[in-house]
């Protein structure tokens, strides 16, 4: 089929793709299957990519509150992105970028900017052709150079919004071969009052997709425990697959054990079968191992860490939770995280449980976030964790309030505090980027993507990174005050790691693990190479509260490798 010259759409692009949809509610966990079918793919050899299409208006994710999609995950170029894609980089390994993720509004932006332009020549521009090959086109160049590209279409099949996501589907089923196209539905198995588990979700769920011409090719059943032998056959004859391309994946403590339970049940084998690549494959001895041995590590005793924030939900601080258990998986540790809500800490917690919570724990961090709501919480713990010589971590927010903490509490600048929070402060020691002055849109505006910061050799930052320099990943808009700098040196507060006159790392010089980043290291962590900070803090952590862990050998804790640098 030739390259459509009105839509730019060239489908000759890619190889093989699953696509993976949900059926009956969102949230069932589409993205770690999806996120599950890639690893045990990169196991049998081949190069895998992801891409996360979103059917929500937003252009990206940028502008999102955390209650709504959970944390803003930012890739190397810059991209604001649906935590989804933190899953696909940490199952994958692999570093995404924005054209990895697909939107609505991105689509609907492109295709409106070009009838503007007149570069459709008079003609209607409609859905079908202009969108669907704008969605399409994204998908094929994403994919391009790999093996298997694995597409997971946002929402709920039914939901108006991804209609035109399901019908670009449909068009993309017609023009791949048989062999190079595979659609995944993820649905609901729920159990009965009488503990029966019933099908009857899945099969209107996929009646809903053959409604619109798609029918899948594998079944993945969402349930507590294994599907029993009988659903999977009701399963099959009532959804017209076969009884083999039904899939349990039932509720682990662990998603990082979820490949290996989808694995167990064959779903990896299927699913190269189908796609005609066991042929290419690894034989099953030579296959990587190196998930299976990472998150099955044993682990001698646990910490306690406080993770300081104002989200009361968890997936609002995904990649720092996924980060801390990367650093316990190196130090063969388990790291209970313990939720301590900055804003009741101040206002209305009058029976002191977080504070106590707090005081009960090893390990504080304070990660990042926006708005004043909860800040003067951060600063309340950043004190406790300075004053009491417990480790602490600071990303980004948290960086910056531990700059509030010490103006106010070790220079006396007592009413010192981030322009972002209060712009009338006599002493703003964090202020907006020079750069931000006249900037209106609140999306894609801020200091985004990957920058590299020079570290001060002989500091506590030269030696958790084990190097003078470093590169990682913002998301900010305000920054320390240049004006200020003078003051905090004469203090045991140290910047350093710096970008320019940009100060990128603090640290105190008589604590022992007091660390601050501008940057956001838990976007680079990975199972397998855990990121510097916070293996350092969890060294800290483990002094103090005694615990040694177990011997898991080293790991490669290099956090540089894949990254590139936004210019």
């Amino acid at each position: 089929m030739p390259k459509e010259s009105d839509t730019e759409y060239d489908p000759t692009l890619g190889n093989k793709f699953i696509f993976v949809t949900g059926g009956v509610m969102s949230g069932l966990g589409k993205g770690i299957t999806a996120a599950s079918t890639g690893r045990l793919l990169k196991n049998a050899g081949f190069d895998v990519t992801a891409v996360k299409v979103d059917p929500y208006l937003n252009v990206d994710a940028g502008t999102m509150n955390p209650y709504q999609h959970g944390e803003v995950y930012v890739l190397k170029d810059g991209g604001e992105v649906d935590l989804d894609l933190g899953n696909y980089e940490r199952f994958l390994d692999e570093d995404m970028t924005f054209d990895h993720n697909v939107t609505t509004g991105k689509t609907y932006k492109h295709v409106i900017e070009k009838e503007r332009s007149g570069d459709y020549l008079g003609k209607t521009v409609q859905v079908i052709p202009h969108i669907t090959d704008d969605i399409k086109r994204r998908i094929r160049e994403a994919a391009e150079g790999t093996d298997v590209c694995i597409v997971e279409i946002g929402g709920t099949v039914g939901d108006i919004e991804g209609m035109p996501y399901l019908e670009a589907l449909r068009q993309f089923a017609h023009e791949e071969d048989e062999e190079d196209f595979l659609l995944t539905h993820v649905t609901l198995v729920p159990y009965s009052k009488n503990g029966e588990q019933k099908t009857k979700p899945t099969q209107h769920s996929v009646k809903e997709l053959r409604s619109i011409g798609l029918q899948p090719d594998i079944l993945v059943g969402r349930c507590e425990d294994k599907l029993d032998a009988e659903t999977k056959e009701k399963i099959a004859l009532f959804c017209d697959v076969p009884t083999e391309a039904v899939f349990s994946n039932p509720d682990v403590e662990d998603i990082y054990h979820v490949p290996l339970m989808v694995e167990e049940e064959g779903l990896d084998e299927y699913v190269m079968q189908e796609l005609d690549l066991l042929g290419s494959a690894l034989s099953v001895p030579e296959r990587d191992n190196t998930w299976r041995n990472l998150v099955t590590r044993d682990r001698d005793g646990s910490v306690d860490v406080a993770l300081v924030g104002k989200y009361d939900l968890e997936d609002a601080y995904m990649s720092v939770n996924e980060a801390l258990k990367h650093a316990g998986l190196h130090a063969g540790v388990e790291v209970n995280v313990h939720w301590v809500d900055s804003d009741e800490m101040i206002d209305g917690d009058d029976d002191g449980e977080n504070r106590e919570r707090l005081r009960e724990c090893d390990g504080v961090v304070v990660p990042g976030g926006f708005g004043s709501r909860g800040t003067q919480g951060k600063v309340e713990a950043i004190r406790y964790a300075r004053e009491n010589d417990v480790p602490f971590l600071g990303l980004c927010l948290g960086f910056q309030m531990a700059v509030v903490e010490h103006a106010r509490n070790v220079l006396g600048y007592d009413e010192a505090d981030s322009a972002e929070m209060d712009p009338d402060t006599p002493d703003p020691v964090i202020d907006i980027l020079p750069e931000q002055y006249e900037v209106n849109d609140m999306g894609g505006t801020m200091r985004l993507g990957a920058h590299q910061t020079d570290i001060t050799p002989g500091t506590l930052a030269a030696d958790v990174y084990d190097a003078n320099v470093c590169t990682e990943r913002h998301r900010h808009r305000y920054e320390v005050n240049p004006e200020y700098f003078e003051d905090f040196e004469e203090t045991p507060l140290v910047f350093s790691g710096r970008a320019g006159n940009r100060m990128e790392i603090l640290e105190h010089e008589d604590h022992p693990y007091f660390l601050g980043t501008q940057f956001h290291p838990e976007f680079r962590s990975r199972p397998g190479r855990p990121s510097p900070p916070f293996v350092g803090l969890l060294d800290a952590v483990m002094e103090r509260a005694g615990v040694d862990g177990a011997d898991n050998g080293a790991v490669d804790g290099d956090a540089d490798e894949h990254e590139e640098v936004t210019a």
